[in-house]
């Protein structure tokens, strides 16, 4: 990294060099200059720097860039290149799947983001609900009972999330939709809680299309995710809830236990929506506030 000393230096080099030029430049040895610029012959020297003055000149404004290098070396420490999200499925689709439903957003959203589309841990066990939109493989991330009271396999989809994020990492934010979704708002506080994903860095920001919660609305809860959302979430949050949604009690029930969650409503079901010029307004504020935001 540079600083106020390694500019001065720089600087002193160059002076340095521009003498030693003058001093020698009856020889005909050749030297490569890292500051100075490429392979020149002494002979050549008083040519390519007439005067010491000149020098001095060249120096001063080496060191003004060198500041300017400093400062934009800071700056990169709060603006960070594009944010890296891993994406969560919903149920009995894949990676694959849930991608091609993202790409539908506008390009203006999808340009600033780095998505990472991961299949879940377990081929489905049953019939998917897309079967007549899209080719299988159809995975899923855990099992639960039909009235979501009791669930299985949540600690190894856990154990396999996390050991992607180790391996792939590091990611600044989740998006998940349904299944997806109820995993990935259970991220930040399993966290909090030091339960689970304490291998990797803090999540910065979710995205939760048709989500809800573990524990809350009609829902049970894997005892994994069980003190998840026992204080409230101080993660930036952007929920997507459909009005003719059948999750939808469960996604406003959710917001409840975020400190300051953003919501974009949309008038259709239990689908990864479109964006329309309100929506992607505030997708696009949302996304540059994550821009912004230092890392943890």
């Amino acid at each position: 990294m540079f600083n106020s000393k390694t500019c001065n230096i720089m600087a002193s080099t160059a002076f340095s060099l521009a003498k030693a030029i003058v001093a020698v430049h009856s020889k005909q040895e050749r030297f490569q200059s890292i500051l100075l610029g490429p392979s020149v012959s002494d002979s050549r020297g008083i040519r390519i720097c007439s005067s010491i003055k000149q020098v001095e000149k060249q120096s001063q404004k080496r060191q003004a860039n060198c500041k300017l290098v400093m400062m934009m070396t800071m700056e990169n420490k709060t603006f960070r290149n594009k944010p890296r999200i891993l994406c969560i499925h919903s149920f009995r689709t894949s990676a694959a799947i849930f991608q091609k439903m993202i790409e539908r957003w506008p390009v203006t959203v999808l340009e600033k983001l780095q998505l990472h589309f991961l299949d879940g841990p377990f081929l489905a066990r049953g019939k998917s609900d897309v079967e007549l939109l899209f080719d299988p493989p159809y995975y899923e991330w855990y099992q639960s009972s039909e009235d979501f009271k009791v669930y299985e396999d949540f600690e190894e989809c856990v154990a396999y999330i996390e050991e992607y994020m180790l391996k792939y990492g590091p990611f600044d934010g989740l998006l998940g939709f349904s299944q997806g979704a109820f995993i990935t708002a259970a991220v930040p506080g399993m966290q909090a809680q030091g339960v689970a994903f304490t291998k990797v860095p803090k999540i910065r920001f979710l995205i939760l299309i048709s989500g809800a919660k573990f524990g809350g609305y009609k829902f049970g809860q894997p005892k994994l995710a069980g003190s998840a959302y026992s204080s409230p979430i101080d993660c930036p949050s952007l929920h997507i809830i459909g009005e003719k949604d059948f999750m939808k009690p469960g996604g406003i029930d959710l917001l409840g236990s975020f400190v300051d969650p953003v919501v974009i409503h949309h008038p259709k079901g239990h689908i990864i929506p479109r964006l329309d010029d309100i929506s992607l307004k505030t997708m696009l504020s949302f996304i540059e506030k994550m821009e912004l935001r230092p890392s943890l």
